[in-house]
C-alpha cells in the first residue's frame, strides 16, 4: 500500500509517532514506577484486575463486582504465584513497551514493531476481560491501530524505514520494516527486469 498524499503521509506519521509515545511513556513509567526504580511488577494486576467485567448488553443491571467474567482468570493469577515467570513477565513488558515506542517513533522495523505491539495488546485484553463499556475496548482499539499503521507501512512516510529501505532485501523490507517506499507504478515487475537483464 502507497500513500500518495503529502497531507495523509503526515497524518500516518503523526498517528505513528503518537502511538509510539503512548508505548514508549507506559515503558518509562514502569522502569522508573514512581521514584523507585525496579519494584513494578505485573504481578499485583494480574492476580486482583482479572476478574474481568461485563455491560450492556451483555448485562442488564448492575454486574457483580465479585463476580470472575474472565474465563482466562486462573491462568493469569497461577502466573502470579510463578515468581521466575513474573521476572520475566515483567521485562518482556517494561522493554517491550520500551522498544516499541521507539521504534514507532522513529519509524523503524515499524511493521515488526506494530506487530509485536498488537501482540501485547491481545494479551492485555485477554487479562483485563473489561466490556463495562460494551464492546469497545481500549487495548483492542489499539491492536486494530497498530495493525492498521504495520499495513500502511506507515514507516515509509517521514520514518527510517523509508531511509533504510533500499539497503536491505526484501523480505526484511517486506515483513519487517514498511515495504516499497516508492509508488507501485515505479517500481519494476519482477518480470521485466528479469528480462531486461537477459536482453543487456
Amino acid at each position: 500500500m502507497y500513500i500518495y498524499s503529502k497531507v495523509s503521509q503526515l497524518g500516518v506519521a503523526l498517528l505513528r509517532v503518537v502511538v509510539g509515545i503512548i508505548f514508549l511513556w507506559a515503558g518509562l513509567d514502569k522502569v522508573t514506577n514512581s521514584g523507585q526504580p525496579g519494584a513494578w511488577s505485573a504481578a499485583g494486576f494480574l492476580k486482583f484486575a482479572t476478574n474481568g467485567t461485563l455491560g450492556w448488553p451483555f448485562v442488564i443491571g448492575t454486574p457483580d463486582p465479585k463476580h470472575i467474567y474472565n474465563p482466562t482468570h486462573d491462568f493469569w493469577v497461577s502466573l502470579a504465584n510463578n515468581a521466575q515467570a513474573m521476572q520475566v513477565v515483567n521485562f518482556l513488558v517494561m522493554a517491550g513497551e520500551l522498544c516499541i515506542g521507539v521504534a514507532l517513533i522513529l519509524g523503524i522495523v515499524t511493521r515488526f514493531a506494530a506487530a509485536m505491539g498488537a501482540i501485547m495488546m491481545v494479551l492485555f485484553f485477554f487479562a483485563g476481560w473489561s466490556f463495562s463499556n460494551g464492546i469497545v475496548e481500549q487495548h483492542v482499539t489499539y491492536a486494530v491501530v497498530l495493525l492498521a499503521l504495520a499495513g500502511m507501512g506507515a514507516g515509509n512516510y517521514y520514518g527510517l524505514d523509508g531511509v533504510f529501505a533500499d539497503r536491505v532485501g526484501h523480505g526484511v523490507r517486506t515483513w519487517l520494516m514498511s515495504g516499497d517506499r516508492t509508488p507501485p507504478s515505479t517500481v519494476p515487475a519482477a518480470g521485466a527486469a528479469s528480462s531486461a537483464g537477459t536482453t543487456s
